[in-house]
Formats: C-alpha cells, structure tokens, sequence
C-alpha cells in the first residue's frame, strides 16, 4: 500500500490557479501510473487527470483540457497538478491515487487513495 499526501489546496477567485502536490511513500515511485480525481459536495468522485509510469503518458477529463497539467518528479517522489483559469466549477475535495504498473487511459484501477485537500474557487 503506498501512502499519498496531498498538499496545496486553498481559496483562489476565478481566473486564478493553483499546484497541488501529492507526496508518496514508496521506494518504487517511478513504477505507479498517478492520478488526480475531485469530488464535489453532492457529487460522485470525478476523474481529472493521470500520468502513467515510464514514459509519463497523460490523459485529462475533458472539463480540464488546457487549463490543468499533470507533471511527476520521480527523483521526489512526487506527482503534481497544475491548475491555471480556474472556474468555480473546479472547488472539490481534490484526491491523489496510484496504481502499479497502471496505464492513464481509463479504465483505471488505483488502489491506493491519498486524504484529499479542499480547493475552493470563488466567483
């Protein structure tokens, strides 16, 4: 099991952006596919974007396209999220997620979840 810590959530007004990062704690990094998911009050949990392991593939959610960007670190063993224009349609509980030797395309299948961090868009 690989522990995810999420971090670089907060308030932003729209047309701002913010980079959340997700810490994981585990020796083989480089060999989890990483994802971003959100989950809004009242909504079921969303998938937003993914960067796969070794050649660091990307897929996005349509909502997402051109405005975030996904990038890892594997030298820290770190994934981030980049979140440019943002829209008060974005504020959700925004959660970390790997998955061994996963691919970015779905269907995914991340097992190990991180605690989420609160981004809040004000219009």
């Amino acid at each position: 099991q690989v522990q995810l810590v999420e971090s670089g959530g907060g308030l932003v007004q729209a047309g701002g952006s913010l980079r959340l990062s997700c810490a994981a704690s585990v020796r083989t990094f480089s060999t989890y596919t990483m994802g971003w998911f959100r989950q809004a009050p009242g909504k079921e949990r969303e998938f937003v974007a993914a960067i796969s392991w070794g050649a660091g593939n990307t897929h996005y959610a349509d909502s997402v396209k051109g405005r975030f960007t996904i990038s890892r670190d594997n030298a820290k063993n770190t994934v981030y999220l980049q979140m440019n224009s943002l829209k008060p349609e974005d504020t959700a509980v925004y959660y970390c997620a790997a998955d061994r030797w996963g691919i970015a395309t779905p269907p995914h299948d991340f097992g190990s979840w991180g605690q989420g961090t609160q981004v809040t868009v004000s219009s």
